[in-house]
């Protein structure tokens, strides 16, 4: 009797467990995306097919890299390594018309309704981020004995860049000019695949598609 007991107790704990994990299956799917965060995902895809259009033979593509240093988090949207050096490059998918400079922590962001009317808002300067992110990651790097130089780029893909700058890629040839670039050192065949086989990159990295 005391076994039935045991059984029947085993079995209402599966259900229960099935049932919960059920649920929470079911509110992840139903987790719909904000339209900022669909929008910002469509430009990073975009911008993922320039960057592997001029790709090389001997180019290493990682996405959405996820790294940590003495506290600071950041997340890279590209990240690729190379002979020529190691290059990050952050796309932003931003709507409307920005007003802002280098150095500014955030930009104004002006957008217009369909119904014509015009409003104001704030987002993240894509530069600043970019040079927090080389930051971050050239520290990274040392803390595993690598010691390159990074290079940081921003893809607007709405190309409503407020400014002038050198940080600013604007299509797929100047992905190739800024990664392939010969003016620069070399990083040996060892350094590259020292870089390449680290935990925080290798399991992000992207397949080629030639």
């Amino acid at each position: 009797m005391e076994s039935v007991y045991y059984a029947i107790a085993f079995l209402c704990a599966l259900i229960l467990t099935i049932a919960f994990v059920a649920v929470i299956a079911a509110r992840r799917k139903s987790k719909k995306e904000e339209p900022q965060e669909i929008i910002g995902r469509i430009g990073e895809e975009k911008a993922k097919e320039m960057i592997q259009s001029v790709m090389h033979g001997d180019d290493y593509l990682f996405t959405n890299v996820e790294i940590e240093y003495d506290g600071k988090n950041a997340e890279l949207d590209n990240v690729i390594v190379n002979k020529y050096g190691v290059f990050i490059i952050e796309v932003k998918n931003y709507n409307g018309y920005l007003v802002g400079d280098e150095n500014d922590y955030e930009w104004k962001q002006y957008k217009k309704t369909r119904a014509g009317n015009v409003y104001m808002g704030n987002v993240k300067n894509p530069i600043k981020q970019v040079k927090r992110q080389i930051y971050i990651l050239s520290n990274k790097f040392k803390f595993y004995g690598i010691n390159v130089w990074i290079r940081g780029y921003v893809m607007l893909m709405q190309h409503n860049n407020p400014i002038d700058s050198p940080y600013f890629l604007l299509c797929a040839e100047d992905i190739d000019r800024a990664i392939h670039s010969k003016n620069r050192a070399m990083l040996s065949s060892e350094t590259v695949e020292a870089i390449i086989n680290l935990p925080e990159i290798a399991c992000k990295r992207v397949s080629k598609i030639r």
